[in-house]
């Protein structure tokens, strides 16, 4: 018996596989994909000044009207114009195509942001900038979840497997770095032009940007993901139908607020110590943190279920943000900043990769559209209760608004993470299969983002 044993273990150890290990997809492997660059180069170029618009009406705001109130306002409702309607457009560009989308939308985009400028020049009252500044921010192309939207078509046309969800998670990682890239050079542009030419000539260059490169972004047509058209008698629910969307837009908020808070509060700070110029540096270091935090994000074959890689990574930056306010000087600021930033870029990534295994095909842009406006509405608010704030109390208490968006952002998903449970997926935390973690492999045994489950990439159809 004990021999039979022996040999019946023997024979089982050899019919079951070893378990994967964690796969990885390098970004020159990801970058060197067919037709990758012919939409990464135009995407690069329009989505530069996405960070580029909300420091150039808050420049030239604060300089033709004297008020950092009234020009957090007006950034204010520049973004949340684009909130909610940039989700819009991102359902329209699932169900008419993105090129049918994009190009009269950075048209209008181009026309509204001039209109602004002229009414900000011309000393025009609040009200009337408050009305231009909601095309302007509606108008902002929705470039970062076109591309998106474009990795996941390329890498899941022939369906989903454990090669395409490291593709995917990859390029999810490469995006947040993007994201975080035009983070940092677009507030450095932005004030660089503002202090060699003037803040209106910053904004003349945002609206350049984002025209010449969504027309050549939209004119990429074979790269774009293929047009969703629903069934004759069908209504195709909304991605925010899913609790879990709603959920990671929610916490996107509070990541919008920190953007928010920090931009007016590291502009006002620099200002009251007599560095005019040095805000827009600050901030983009506070980007770059995050930047150098999605590259190594990108290259390591995680272990741990992305669910809790959000939630750690969304604490750490709280943790980073409750300590702005108390910093003595710019110096201390600056390195204050980056500490937090490093947290900024895991979170987006992990909220992302969540939000992809939550909805259908034809519903993929619009939700990644919803974080980004999410993003943009966190970013409104937090940039109006600083700019209130600073006006009442000082430069130092803007920062308690990034503290504050996140923290809330971070109760909400402690409280309600049981919400991110990809559908028809078990546990639905994507996560890497490596020896020892074992995985059934079959339909609703559990996702592996980096090793092994369908569930990561175009998990839930129709």
């Amino acid at each position: 018996m004990t021999a039979r044993r022996t040999v019946d273990t023997a024979a089982d150890s050899a019919a079951t596989p070893a378990a994967p290990a964690p796969a990885r997809v390098g970004y020159g492997e990801l970058l060197r994909t067919p037709g990758a660059w012919t939409f990464l180069a135009p995407a690069l170029v329009a989505r530069l000044p996405y960070a580029m618009l909300s420091m150039g009406i808050l420049l030239l705001v604060t300089r033709t009207h004297g008020s950092y109130g009234t020009a957090g306002t007006v950034t204010a409702v520049a973004a949340v114009a684009q909130a909610l309607v940039g989700p819009q457009t991102g359902r329209l560009a699932d169900r008419y195509g993105q090129a049918a989308v994009l190009v009269p939308t950075v048209l209008v985009h181009a026309a509204s942001v001039g209109v602004l400028i002229a009414l900000a020049l011309g000393h025009a009252p609040a009200w009337s900038l408050f009305l231009a500044a909601v095309p302007a921010g509606a108008s902002v192309p929705q470039v970062g979840a076109m591309v998106r939207a474009r990795w996941v078509a390329r890498f899941t046309a022939d369906g989903a497997s454990e090669a395409s969800a490291a593709r995917v998670s990859t390029a999810f990682a490469f995006e947040s770095v993007t994201d975080e890239f035009t983070f940092v050079i677009g507030p450095i542009l932005a004030s660089g032009i503002a202090a060699l030419a003037n803040p209106a000539t910053a904004l003349v260059a945002e609206a350049s940007l984002t025209l010449v490169g969504g027309l050549a972004f939209a004119a990429q047509r074979r790269t774009a993901p293929t047009r969703i058209v629903p069934q004759p008698g069908t209504r195709r629910a909304s991605a925010l139908a899913s609790p879990g969307v709603r959920l990671l837009a929610g916490t996107f908020l509070g990541v919008g607020a920190v953007f928010g808070g920090m931009q007016v509060s590291v502009n006002a700070f620099a200002d009251s110590v007599g560095q005019h110029d040095a805000g827009g540096t600050v901030y983009g270091i506070f980007a770059g943190g995050s930047m150098l935090a999605g590259v190594l994000y990108g290259v390591i074959a995680w272990r741990r279920p992305v669910q809790q890689r959000m939630l750690i990574s969304y604490a750490l930056l709280v943790l980073g943000c409750s300590v702005l306010w108390a910093m003595p000087n710019l110096v201390a600021l600056t390195v204050a900043g980056l500490l937090c930033g490093l947290a900024i870029a895991p979170t987006l990534i992990s909220g992302y990769t969540l939000v992809e295994t939550l909805v259908a095909d034809g519903a993929k842009t619009e939700a990644f559209t919803w974080l980004t406006g999410a993003i943009g509405l966190g970013l409104a608010v937090g940039s109006m209760a600083a700019g209130r704030l600073i006006d009442g109390h000082g430069p130092s208490t803007g920062f308690l608004v990034p503290v504050a968006g996140a923290g809330l952002g971070l109760i909400a998903l402690a409280s309600l993470r049981h919400l991110l449970v990809a559908p028809g997926g078990g546990s639905g935390a994507p996560t890497a299969a490596g020896p020892g973690s074992g995985s059934a492999g079959g339909p609703g045994s559990g996702s592996a983002e980096h090793g092994g489950a369908a569930q990561l990439v175009g998990a839930a159809k129709g």
